[in-house]
Protein backbone atom coordinates (compact mmCIF):
# COMPACT_ATOMS: atom_id res chain seq x y z
CA UNK A 1 0.00 0.00 0.00
CA UNK A 2 1.17 3.26 -0.86
CA UNK A 3 0.35 6.94 0.90
CA UNK A 4 -0.25 10.09 -0.73
CA UNK A 5 1.42 12.59 1.28
CA UNK A 6 -1.07 15.55 2.68
CA UNK A 7 -0.32 19.15 1.51
CA UNK A 8 2.53 20.35 4.24
CA UNK A 9 2.79 24.02 5.08
CA UNK A 10 6.25 25.57 5.67
CA UNK A 11 7.20 24.13 9.34
CA UNK A 12 3.79 21.96 9.57
CA UNK A 13 4.67 18.04 9.67
CA UNK A 14 2.33 14.56 9.58
CA UNK A 15 3.38 11.10 10.63
CA UNK A 16 2.61 8.44 7.73
CA UNK A 17 2.01 5.08 9.21
CA UNK A 18 1.51 1.88 7.44
CA UNK A 19 2.16 -1.93 8.29
CA UNK A 20 2.91 -2.81 4.82
CA UNK A 21 6.49 -4.34 4.83
CA UNK A 22 6.73 -3.07 0.47
CA UNK A 23 9.58 -0.55 0.94
CA UNK A 24 8.55 2.71 -0.77
CA UNK A 25 11.81 4.89 -2.53
CA UNK A 26 12.54 7.87 -1.15
CA UNK A 27 14.34 10.65 0.02
CA UNK A 28 15.81 10.65 4.15
CA UNK A 29 16.86 13.96 5.58
CA UNK A 30 19.16 13.87 8.41
CA UNK A 31 17.23 15.01 12.15
CA UNK A 32 19.91 17.78 12.07
CA UNK A 33 19.02 19.50 8.38
CA UNK A 34 15.87 20.07 9.94
CA UNK A 35 14.40 23.64 10.65
CA UNK A 36 11.13 25.06 11.09
CA UNK A 37 10.88 26.52 7.47
CA UNK A 38 11.32 23.82 5.20
CA UNK A 39 8.33 22.01 3.62
CA UNK A 40 7.76 18.17 3.38
CA UNK A 41 11.05 16.05 4.69
CA UNK A 42 11.48 12.49 5.39
CA UNK A 43 13.26 11.36 8.53
CA UNK A 44 14.19 7.41 9.23
CA UNK A 45 14.20 7.22 12.81
CA UNK A 46 14.28 5.01 15.85
CA UNK A 47 12.11 4.96 18.94
CA UNK A 48 14.69 5.05 21.36
CA UNK A 49 12.99 6.32 24.51
CA UNK A 50 8.89 6.42 24.95
CA UNK A 51 7.42 8.19 28.22
CA UNK A 52 4.10 6.99 29.77
CA UNK A 53 0.45 8.51 29.06
CA UNK A 54 -0.19 11.09 30.72
CA UNK A 55 -3.46 13.17 31.24
CA UNK A 56 -3.62 16.79 32.01
CA UNK A 57 -5.87 19.24 32.77
CA UNK A 58 -4.69 23.17 32.82
CA UNK A 59 -6.35 26.35 31.66
CA UNK A 60 -6.24 25.59 28.27
CA UNK A 61 -8.76 22.36 29.11
CA UNK A 62 -8.12 18.91 29.63
CA UNK A 63 -6.75 15.73 27.33
CA UNK A 64 -3.37 13.15 26.82
CA UNK A 65 -0.01 13.37 26.01
CA UNK A 66 3.45 11.47 25.78
CA UNK A 67 6.32 11.95 24.15
CA UNK A 68 9.03 10.09 22.25
CA UNK A 69 12.74 10.30 21.55
CA UNK A 70 13.95 10.03 18.15
CA UNK A 71 16.88 8.64 16.63
CA UNK A 72 18.79 8.71 13.34
CA UNK A 73 21.69 6.40 11.91
CA UNK A 74 24.16 9.96 12.82
CA UNK A 75 22.78 9.65 16.41
CA UNK A 76 21.22 13.32 16.33
CA UNK A 77 18.21 12.74 18.68
CA UNK A 78 14.98 15.09 18.78
CA UNK A 79 11.70 14.83 21.27
CA UNK A 80 8.22 14.31 19.43
CA UNK A 81 5.32 15.13 21.64
CA UNK A 82 1.79 13.91 20.89
CA UNK A 83 -1.55 15.10 22.03
CA UNK A 84 -5.45 13.95 22.03
CA UNK A 85 -5.95 11.86 19.39
CA UNK A 86 -2.90 11.58 18.48
CA UNK A 87 -1.37 10.50 21.67
CA UNK A 88 -4.69 7.46 22.11
CA UNK A 89 -3.93 6.57 18.56
CA UNK A 90 -0.53 5.87 18.40
CA UNK A 91 0.24 5.41 22.14
CA UNK A 92 -0.13 1.19 21.48
CA UNK A 93 1.73 1.34 17.81
CA UNK A 94 4.86 3.10 18.81
CA UNK A 95 7.26 0.66 20.02
CA UNK A 96 10.43 1.07 21.70
CA UNK A 97 13.52 0.11 19.30
CA UNK A 98 11.51 -0.03 16.22
CA UNK A 99 12.37 2.16 13.48
CA UNK A 100 9.80 4.39 11.29
CA UNK A 101 9.49 6.87 8.51
CA UNK A 102 8.67 10.26 9.66
CA UNK A 103 7.71 12.59 6.72
CA UNK A 104 8.65 15.95 7.95
CA UNK A 105 7.69 17.40 10.81
CA UNK A 106 5.83 20.36 12.87
CA UNK A 107 9.14 21.88 14.48
CA UNK A 108 9.54 24.09 17.49
CA UNK A 109 12.37 25.42 19.40
CA UNK A 110 12.48 22.96 22.64
CA UNK A 111 11.53 24.05 26.19
CA UNK A 112 14.67 22.50 27.83
CA UNK A 113 12.69 22.78 31.62
CA UNK A 114 11.07 19.75 29.87
CA UNK A 115 13.07 18.24 27.27
CA UNK A 116 16.75 16.81 27.60
CA UNK A 117 17.45 16.18 24.31
CA UNK A 118 20.30 17.08 22.72
CA UNK A 119 18.17 19.12 20.00
CA UNK A 120 17.84 22.69 19.13
CA UNK A 121 14.33 21.77 18.11
CA UNK A 122 11.64 19.22 19.41
CA UNK A 123 8.41 17.64 17.46
CA UNK A 124 4.88 18.52 18.19
CA UNK A 125 2.00 16.14 16.50
CA UNK A 126 -2.03 16.33 15.79
CA UNK A 127 -4.69 14.52 14.92
CA UNK A 128 -3.64 13.91 11.23
CA UNK A 129 -0.57 12.76 11.50
CA UNK A 130 0.46 8.89 10.96
CA UNK A 131 3.51 6.77 10.77
CA UNK A 132 4.78 4.02 8.55
CA UNK A 133 7.45 1.48 10.21
CA UNK A 134 10.49 0.17 8.39
CA UNK A 135 10.04 -2.96 8.13
CA UNK A 136 12.31 -5.83 6.16
CA UNK A 137 15.12 -3.37 5.44
CA UNK A 138 18.82 -3.21 6.96
CA UNK A 139 18.62 -0.99 10.05
CA UNK A 140 22.05 1.13 11.55
CA UNK A 141 20.48 3.37 13.90
CA UNK A 142 21.30 3.00 17.45
CA UNK A 143 19.57 2.15 20.65
CA UNK A 144 18.78 4.43 23.23
CA UNK A 145 21.54 6.79 24.40
CA UNK A 146 22.84 7.16 27.41
CA UNK A 147 24.81 9.35 29.23
CA UNK A 148 25.74 7.41 32.51
CA UNK A 149 26.45 9.84 35.42
CA UNK A 150 28.54 7.80 38.62
CA UNK A 151 26.40 7.68 41.77
CA UNK A 152 29.80 9.58 43.51
CA UNK A 153 29.06 12.78 41.39
CA UNK A 154 25.50 13.31 41.54
CA UNK A 155 26.01 16.47 44.12
CA UNK A 156 27.45 18.30 40.82
CA UNK A 157 24.13 17.86 39.56
CA UNK A 158 22.18 19.20 42.87
CA UNK A 159 19.87 21.72 42.92
CA UNK A 160 19.99 22.25 38.82
CA UNK A 161 17.44 21.43 36.35
CA UNK A 162 19.79 19.26 34.23
CA UNK A 163 18.25 15.54 33.88
CA UNK A 164 20.68 12.62 34.13
CA UNK A 165 21.24 8.97 33.78
CA UNK A 166 22.57 6.22 35.71
CA UNK A 167 22.92 2.41 36.15
CA UNK A 168 23.30 0.21 39.30
CA UNK A 169 22.78 -2.91 40.75
CA UNK A 170 19.41 -2.81 42.48
CA UNK A 171 19.71 -3.19 46.77
CA UNK A 172 16.18 -3.01 47.62
CA UNK A 173 12.98 -2.50 46.29
CA UNK A 174 10.51 -1.14 48.85
CA UNK A 175 6.41 -1.60 48.55
CA UNK A 176 4.38 0.27 46.70
CA UNK A 177 2.92 3.09 48.58
CA UNK A 178 0.25 6.27 47.42
CA UNK A 179 1.09 9.89 47.74
CA UNK A 180 -1.38 12.79 47.15
CA UNK A 181 0.26 15.25 44.72
CA UNK A 182 -0.01 18.68 46.10
CA UNK A 183 -0.34 20.43 42.40
CA UNK A 184 -3.35 18.81 41.69
CA UNK A 185 -4.45 16.73 44.54
CA UNK A 186 -4.74 13.53 42.86
CA UNK A 187 -3.29 10.67 44.61
CA UNK A 188 -0.27 8.79 42.54
CA UNK A 189 1.50 5.34 43.38
CA UNK A 190 5.49 5.82 44.40
CA UNK A 191 7.95 3.10 44.94
CA UNK A 192 11.66 3.11 46.26
CA UNK A 193 14.72 1.28 45.06
CA UNK A 194 17.62 1.56 46.12
CA UNK A 195 20.73 1.07 43.56
CA UNK A 196 24.34 0.61 43.66
CA UNK A 197 27.63 0.80 41.34
CA UNK A 198 31.45 0.36 41.33
CA UNK A 199 31.99 3.61 43.48
CA UNK A 200 30.63 1.90 46.31
CA UNK A 201 28.13 4.35 46.66
CA UNK A 202 24.21 3.83 46.81
CA UNK A 203 21.29 6.58 45.80
CA UNK A 204 17.51 5.77 46.57
CA UNK A 205 15.40 6.40 43.26
CA UNK A 206 11.81 7.26 43.54
CA UNK A 207 9.27 6.02 41.28
CA UNK A 208 6.36 7.54 40.22
CA UNK A 209 2.93 7.02 38.45
CA UNK A 210 2.87 3.81 36.50
CA UNK A 211 6.77 3.06 36.83
CA UNK A 212 6.18 2.48 40.24
CA UNK A 213 3.64 -0.30 39.20
CA UNK A 214 4.83 -1.57 36.34
CA UNK A 215 8.35 -1.92 36.36
CA UNK A 216 8.60 -1.50 40.50
CA UNK A 217 6.59 -4.75 40.52
CA UNK A 218 8.99 -6.28 37.86
CA UNK A 219 11.64 -5.28 39.97
CA UNK A 220 10.07 -6.77 43.18
CA UNK A 221 9.56 -9.92 42.02
CA UNK A 222 13.15 -10.51 40.33
CA UNK A 223 15.27 -8.55 43.30
CA UNK A 224 16.96 -11.74 44.31
CA UNK A 225 18.83 -11.75 41.28
CA UNK A 226 20.33 -8.69 41.93
CA UNK A 227 18.97 -7.03 38.59
CA UNK A 228 20.91 -4.22 36.92
CA UNK A 229 18.85 -1.10 36.09
CA UNK A 230 20.06 1.58 33.50
CA UNK A 231 17.80 4.73 33.96
CA UNK A 232 17.36 7.63 31.95
CA UNK A 233 16.04 10.99 32.46
CA UNK A 234 15.92 11.56 36.42
CA UNK A 235 16.33 14.59 38.61
CA UNK A 236 18.48 15.50 41.27
CA UNK A 237 17.11 16.40 44.55
CA UNK A 238 18.81 17.20 47.97
CA UNK A 239 15.46 15.55 49.98
CA UNK A 240 16.74 13.22 52.58
CA UNK A 241 20.68 13.89 51.13
CA UNK A 242 20.43 13.10 47.63
CA UNK A 243 18.05 11.23 45.95
CA UNK A 244 16.65 10.64 42.55
CA UNK A 245 13.52 11.10 40.99
CA UNK A 246 11.41 9.57 37.49
CA UNK A 247 9.71 11.95 35.20
CA UNK A 248 7.17 11.09 32.97
CA UNK A 249 10.04 11.03 30.33
CA UNK A 250 12.21 8.48 32.70
CA UNK A 251 13.30 5.50 30.55
CA UNK A 252 14.50 2.38 32.72
CA UNK A 253 16.19 -1.12 31.13
CA UNK A 254 16.34 -3.94 32.87
CA UNK A 255 19.41 -5.87 32.92
CA UNK A 256 20.64 -4.04 29.70
CA UNK A 257 23.23 -5.90 27.33
CA UNK A 258 25.45 -2.83 27.15
CA UNK A 259 29.56 -2.64 28.34
CA UNK A 260 28.62 -0.59 30.88
CA UNK A 261 26.14 -3.47 32.19
CA UNK A 262 28.59 -6.11 32.00
CA UNK A 263 31.60 -4.33 33.40
CA UNK A 264 29.16 -3.55 36.88
CA UNK A 265 28.13 -7.12 36.62
CA UNK A 266 31.56 -8.48 36.80
CA UNK A 267 33.09 -6.07 39.03
CA UNK A 268 30.36 -7.16 41.25
CA UNK A 269 30.73 -10.98 40.70
CA UNK A 270 34.92 -10.05 41.81
CA UNK A 271 34.66 -7.70 44.64
CA UNK A 272 31.21 -5.72 44.55
CA UNK A 273 29.33 -8.81 47.11
CA UNK A 274 31.71 -7.90 49.69
CA UNK A 275 31.75 -4.33 49.55
CA UNK A 276 30.26 -1.81 52.44
CA UNK A 277 28.65 0.82 50.55
CA UNK A 278 28.06 4.35 51.50
CA UNK A 279 24.85 6.30 51.08
CA UNK A 280 25.83 9.05 48.77
CA UNK A 281 24.50 12.16 50.70
CA UNK A 282 26.37 11.36 54.03
CA UNK A 283 29.10 13.23 52.76
CA UNK A 284 30.27 15.99 50.09
CA UNK A 285 33.79 15.60 50.09
CA UNK A 286 33.48 13.30 47.10
CA UNK A 287 31.93 16.12 45.56
CA UNK A 288 35.41 18.95 45.21
CA UNK A 289 36.28 17.66 41.61
CA UNK A 290 36.66 20.51 39.17
CA UNK A 291 34.74 23.37 40.97
CA UNK A 292 31.99 21.60 41.39
CA UNK A 293 29.11 22.63 44.04
CA UNK A 294 29.90 21.30 47.39
CA UNK A 295 29.96 22.25 51.02
CA UNK A 296 32.32 25.27 50.47
CA UNK A 297 30.10 26.65 48.04
CA UNK A 298 26.88 29.72 48.76
CA UNK A 299 28.87 29.74 52.23
CA UNK A 300 27.29 32.41 54.94
CA UNK A 301 27.06 32.99 58.17
CA UNK A 302 24.39 32.57 60.41
CA UNK A 303 23.92 36.02 60.44
CA UNK A 304 22.84 36.66 57.14
CA UNK A 305 20.57 34.29 57.45
CA UNK A 306 18.51 35.58 60.23
CA UNK A 307 19.21 39.56 59.39
CA UNK A 308 17.45 38.41 55.85
CA UNK A 309 13.91 37.12 56.96
CA UNK A 310 12.53 37.12 53.54
CA UNK A 311 14.72 34.71 52.15
CA UNK A 312 12.80 31.68 50.94
CA UNK A 313 9.84 33.37 50.55
CA UNK A 314 9.12 32.90 47.15
CA UNK A 315 10.89 29.15 46.51
CA UNK A 316 13.40 27.58 49.07
CA UNK A 317 16.83 28.90 48.71
CA UNK A 318 19.96 26.81 50.08
CA UNK A 319 23.38 27.70 51.43
CA UNK A 320 26.24 26.45 53.15
CA UNK A 321 27.46 27.00 56.81
CA UNK A 322 30.02 25.93 59.36
CA UNK A 323 28.33 26.05 62.91
CA UNK A 324 27.85 24.30 66.37
CA UNK A 325 25.15 23.21 67.82
CA UNK A 326 24.93 25.18 70.97
CA UNK A 327 21.97 24.45 72.79
CA UNK A 328 19.36 21.59 72.58
CA UNK A 329 16.21 21.36 74.79
CA UNK A 330 16.32 18.35 76.63
CA UNK A 331 12.43 18.16 77.71
CA UNK A 332 11.58 18.54 74.15
CA UNK A 333 9.64 15.07 71.94
CA UNK A 334 13.01 14.15 70.14
CA UNK A 335 11.51 11.67 68.15
CA UNK A 336 8.64 9.49 66.98
CA UNK A 337 7.08 6.30 65.80
CA UNK A 338 7.56 6.01 62.35
CA UNK A 339 6.25 3.31 60.16
CA UNK A 340 9.13 0.77 58.34
CA UNK A 341 7.87 1.18 55.23
CA UNK A 342 7.02 5.07 54.42
CA UNK A 343 8.84 6.36 57.64
CA UNK A 344 5.16 8.05 58.56
CA UNK A 345 4.18 9.26 61.38
CA UNK A 346 2.08 6.34 63.01
CA UNK A 347 -0.86 6.37 64.94
CA UNK A 348 -0.97 4.23 68.60
CA UNK A 349 -3.55 1.33 68.58
CA UNK A 350 -5.88 0.83 71.65
CA UNK A 351 -4.55 -2.20 73.16
CA UNK A 352 -0.85 -2.38 71.12
CA UNK A 353 0.56 -1.79 67.99
CA UNK A 354 0.58 0.85 65.50
CA UNK A 355 -1.42 2.21 62.25
CA UNK A 356 0.11 3.66 59.01
CA UNK A 357 -2.55 5.99 57.36
CA UNK A 358 -0.23 5.72 54.65
CA UNK A 359 0.20 2.42 53.94
CA UNK A 360 -2.92 1.09 56.22
CA UNK A 361 -1.46 -1.33 57.91
CA UNK A 362 -1.03 -2.29 61.13
CA UNK A 363 2.18 -2.65 63.28
CA UNK A 364 3.52 -4.90 66.00
CA UNK A 365 6.83 -2.72 65.66
CA UNK A 366 7.84 0.72 64.79
CA UNK A 367 11.12 2.67 64.18
CA UNK A 368 12.27 5.82 66.02
CA UNK A 369 13.01 8.26 63.92
CA UNK A 370 14.58 11.96 64.71
CA UNK A 371 12.90 15.16 64.79
CA UNK A 372 14.52 17.74 66.21
CA UNK A 373 14.87 21.79 66.93
CA UNK A 374 18.33 23.58 68.59
CA UNK A 375 19.85 26.24 68.51
CA UNK A 376 23.30 26.27 66.82
CA UNK A 377 25.99 29.30 66.89
CA UNK A 378 28.42 30.40 64.61
CA UNK A 379 31.27 33.34 64.88
CA UNK A 380 29.02 35.75 63.83
CA UNK A 381 25.33 34.77 65.28
CA UNK A 382 23.18 32.43 65.99
CA UNK A 383 19.75 30.70 64.73
CA UNK A 384 17.33 27.61 65.87
CA UNK A 385 17.35 24.81 62.97
CA UNK A 386 15.04 21.85 62.53
CA UNK A 387 17.13 18.23 62.08
CA UNK A 388 15.78 14.89 61.14
CA UNK A 389 16.55 11.50 60.72
CA UNK A 390 20.35 10.67 59.71
CA UNK A 391 21.42 14.52 60.25
CA UNK A 392 20.25 14.74 64.06
CA UNK A 393 22.02 11.38 64.24
CA UNK A 394 25.03 12.80 63.02
CA UNK A 395 25.03 15.50 65.19
CA UNK A 396 23.72 13.44 68.55
CA UNK A 397 25.86 10.73 68.19
CA UNK A 398 23.74 8.12 68.17
CA UNK A 399 20.48 6.60 67.10
CA UNK A 400 16.73 8.03 68.22
CA UNK A 401 16.14 3.96 69.94
CA UNK A 402 19.87 3.85 71.65
CA UNK A 403 19.28 8.14 72.75
CA UNK A 404 15.53 6.33 74.07
CA UNK A 405 17.55 4.01 75.96
CA UNK A 406 19.17 6.23 77.42
CA UNK A 407 16.27 8.44 78.70
CA UNK A 408 14.30 5.12 79.47
CA UNK A 409 16.63 4.21 82.46
CA UNK A 410 16.34 5.91 86.34
CA UNK A 411 18.46 8.28 86.77
CA UNK A 412 18.76 9.42 82.83
CA UNK A 413 22.50 10.41 83.47
CA UNK A 414 23.29 8.56 80.04
CA UNK A 415 20.85 10.71 77.82
CA UNK A 416 21.94 14.35 79.66
CA UNK A 417 25.59 13.34 78.89
CA UNK A 418 25.18 12.45 75.55
CA UNK A 419 23.60 15.20 74.57
CA UNK A 420 26.17 17.48 76.16
CA UNK A 421 28.57 15.92 74.22
CA UNK A 422 26.84 16.55 71.09
CA UNK A 423 27.35 20.42 71.76
CA UNK A 424 30.08 22.76 70.70
CA UNK A 425 30.82 20.30 68.01
CA UNK A 426 31.52 21.59 64.55
CA UNK A 427 30.05 20.34 61.44
CA UNK A 428 29.65 21.86 58.00
CA UNK A 429 26.05 21.98 57.15
CA UNK A 430 23.93 21.95 54.09
CA UNK A 431 20.65 24.39 55.01
CA UNK A 432 17.20 24.71 53.10
CA UNK A 433 15.70 28.52 54.15
CA UNK A 434 11.93 28.35 53.79
CA UNK A 435 8.94 30.43 55.32
CA UNK A 436 6.62 28.48 57.98
CA UNK A 437 3.29 29.21 58.43
CA UNK A 438 2.39 29.08 62.76
CA UNK A 439 -0.60 30.57 63.96
CA UNK A 440 -1.37 32.81 60.68
CA UNK A 441 2.04 33.99 61.26
CA UNK A 442 4.39 33.19 59.15
CA UNK A 443 8.34 32.84 59.67
CA UNK A 444 11.48 31.59 58.51
CA UNK A 445 12.38 27.91 58.88
CA UNK A 446 16.12 26.84 58.34
CA UNK A 447 16.14 23.12 58.22
CA UNK A 448 19.68 21.19 57.90
CA UNK A 449 19.80 19.31 54.75
CA UNK A 450 23.28 17.19 54.83
CA UNK A 451 25.50 17.18 57.74
CA UNK A 452 29.25 16.81 56.96
CA UNK A 453 32.18 16.73 59.29
CA UNK A 454 34.73 19.53 59.20
CA UNK A 455 37.33 18.70 56.55
CA UNK A 456 40.06 21.15 58.18
CA UNK A 457 42.54 20.73 54.97
CA UNK A 458 39.91 22.00 52.70
CA UNK A 459 38.35 24.08 55.42
CA UNK A 460 41.86 25.73 55.45
CA UNK A 461 42.05 26.34 51.58
CA UNK A 462 38.53 27.99 51.51
CA UNK A 463 39.46 30.22 54.33
CA UNK A 464 42.62 31.21 52.14
CA UNK A 465 41.08 31.40 48.88
CA UNK A 466 38.17 33.67 49.99
CA UNK A 467 41.27 35.66 51.92
CA UNK A 468 43.34 36.05 48.65
CA UNK A 469 39.83 37.20 46.64
CA UNK A 470 38.62 39.49 49.19
CA UNK A 471 42.50 41.37 49.23
CA UNK A 472 42.48 41.18 45.20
Amino acid sequence: MVLTPNLLYNNSWSFYYSMSSTSIPRQVYPLASLNPYQGNRTIKVRLTAKGPMRHYNNTRGEGYVFSVELTDDDGTQIQATMFNTAARKFFEVLDLGKVYYISSGYLKRANKTYNRVDNYYEMTSNENSQVEEAVNEPVLIPETKFNFVPIDQLGQYLHKKELIDVIGFVQHVSSSMSIRRKVDNEIVPKRDITIADDTMKSVIVSLWGPLATGIGNKLLDMFDALPIVAIKSLRVSGFGGITLSTITNTIIDINPNSPESHKLKTWYGSEGSTTKFEYVGSTFKTWLINDAPSMYSDRVGLDYITNNPSLGEAKPVYYTTRACMSFIKTNQPMYYHACKTCNKKLTNNVGSGYSCEMCKTTQTDSNLRYVVSAKFSDTNGEAWMSLFADEAETIIGCSAAELDNMKSKDDGCAYQTQLKKATWVPHVYHLMVAPQEYNNDKRQRITVKIVSPVDYAAESKFLLDDLSSTQS
